[in-house]
């Protein structure tokens, strides 16, 4: 980012000069000058859009003070908004200064002059339909009469018509024509982070029509997942759900977003994970058992490819008990069976997993865990391997619920479960830590030494807080103790 800054001023006082000698002279040279460089001007309006994007529009005025002179003089210069690309690049630059909560009037007035710009781009887009057309006949307008404040008023215009054209279904005579929902989503490319758009944006992405093939373009669904995960627009859960279920890239590209904050992130901040998943949406959108599956799959890849890196696994166990949460809030009486969202395990053993510590004694947790412990021995090691796939198929359904993990490491150090079951949950502890190892490896794996013992105890420890904050566990003086080791340990590591 600071390199694309540097590179960038030097190139933005270039095209500044240039801008005013074209602006200042309509000569043949100028003209000719002007579709010379157009190319390269295109190119840098471009890199500059992917700077704006990033910066929130009070940090963009500190920056490039100039900024809005620059735009203004390009939305003066008809040879460049000739070409539909540079209007499409120019309307992005221009949503970017927009704040949605301006503070002080300063920001208030930039809002208007952007939207007063914008307006004069749109009167004049040359859309594939006759867009323009369509608003300005409905509302008894011009095209040069257009201005800001009517913005609201053509986006519900359209909004009102979709979502009439939706209801009326097989009523061809209403019906709004293919192609032209196609063409209208392609023209919101540009337009996505503006907030006057943000309710036909939901309309489009919650319309279905009876159309055998996907009506909106990819570049539309694209763009609103970009804003979305840069929070440049706010969209209900609904609409985020319909675009990840229309549109798979997004929803990938989500997940691999979620991945790249994990890497970038410190580790064993369980808390930050959760706010971080919720503000995606992801846990409520899972509740789709499509959007649960690709998810799901994506979270195997990623512990398959990190060699279960322990970001990757916080972060999945993180995500099903939100999504669990989810589920219940959603609806009591689940839509779904649980064997929707888990096809490949055994029926008995979800059910197991899915008990929320919190709904059991304390003293009784070491009952679940030789459950599970057996169930899953039994499903390893015994005569029904092959009904419910590998170890790591037991294993990636195991960590989902890694907490029972953590509760059966805790109760190891007690020593009521030490006399009632050692050899269950030690097992079940190795297995957790060593999935692909066999029987005897497993063994010689039992309370066993490693090179990253400290990571696993800045791991247990923080795991520990997090769960004892949501069952409500009050040990006051253990919980000081643990927050100060883990304190220690994150300064050593």
């Amino acid at each position: 980012m600071a390199q694309d800054l540097v590179a960038l001023s030097s190139d933005y006082q270039f095209w500044m000069q240039k801008l005013s000698v074209w602006d200042q002279a309509s000569t043949l040279e100028t003209q000719q000058d002007t579709c010379l460089h157009l190319p390269q001007f295109q190119e840098f309006l471009r890199q500059m859009y992917e700077v704006l994007k990033e910066m929130d529009s009070s940090a963009i005025t500190e920056r490039f003070p100039t900024i809005g002179q620059l735009l203004a003089k390009v939305c003066r210069n008809p040879f460049i908004l000739a070409y539909d690309e540079s209007q499409k690049i120019l309307i992005w630059c221009l949503c970017c200064l927009i704040n949605k909560d301006p503070r002080n009037s300063g920001e208030s007035k930039l809002n208007s002059w952007t939207r007063g710009l914008l307006s004069c781009i749109l009167s004049t887009f040359r859309f594939d339909i006759k867009e323009v057309g369509l608003f300005t006949r409905g509302l008894g307008y011009a095209p040069t009469a257009y201005y800001p404040g009517l913005l609201k008023n053509m986006v519900l215009s359209l909004v009102s018509e979709l979502r009439e054209n939706h209801l009326n279904g097989f009523n061809t005579q209403r019906r709004m024509a293919p192609e032209r929902i196609t063409s209208l989503s392609r023209v919101c490319v540009p337009l996505v982070t503006l907030p006057e758009f943000e309710p036909l944006v939901e309309a489009l992405l919650t319309y279905h029509g009876h159309e055998p093939q996907e009506v909106l373009c990819p570049e539309f669904f694209d763009a609103v997942n970009e804003a979305f995960l840069l929070k440049k627009i706010s969209l209900p859960a609904s609409a985020i759900l319909c675009l990840w279920l229309r549109h798979l890239p997004s929803l990938e590209n989500t997940m691999l977003h979620l991945f790249e904050k994990l890497v970038f992130s410190e580790r064993n901040f369980l808390r930050r994970i959760e706010c971080f998943m919720k503000d995606l949406l992801l846990p409520e959108a899972a509740c789709h058992p499509a959007v649960f599956r690709v998810v799901d799959e994506m979270f195997r890849y990623a512990l398959l490819e990190t060699d279960g890196a322990p970001e990757v696994l916080a972060a999945l166990q993180v995500f099903t008990r939100c999504f669990v949460e989810a589920l219940e809030k959603e609806n009591k009486q689940l839509r779904f069976a649980f064997k929707t969202y888990f096809p490949y395990a055994s029926p008995s053993l979800v059910v197991t997993l899915l008990q929320h510590p919190k709904d059991i004694p304390r003293g009784l947790w070491s009952q679940p865990l030789r459950r599970i412990s057996e169930m899953l021995q039994e499903i390893v090691e015994g005569q029904t391997h092959g009904s419910y796939g590998g170890p790591f198929e037991s294993w990636f359904l195991f960590v989902h619920f890694g907490e029972w993990a953590d509760i059966a490491a805790e109760q190891l150090l007690m020593v009521e479960a030490e006399a009632e079951a050692p050899e269950a949950l030690l097992w079940l502890l190795a297995f957790s830590g060593s999935p692909g190892a066999g029987r005897r490896q497993r063994s010689q794996t039992m309370i066993a030494q490693t090179d990253a013992i400290t990571h696993e105890v800045i791991g247990f420890l923080d795991q520990t807080l997090y769960r004892w904050d949501h069952l409500c566990v009050e040990a006051p003086r253990p919980r000081e103790l643990a927050r100060e080791l883990l304190t220690e340990l994150r300064g050593q590591a």
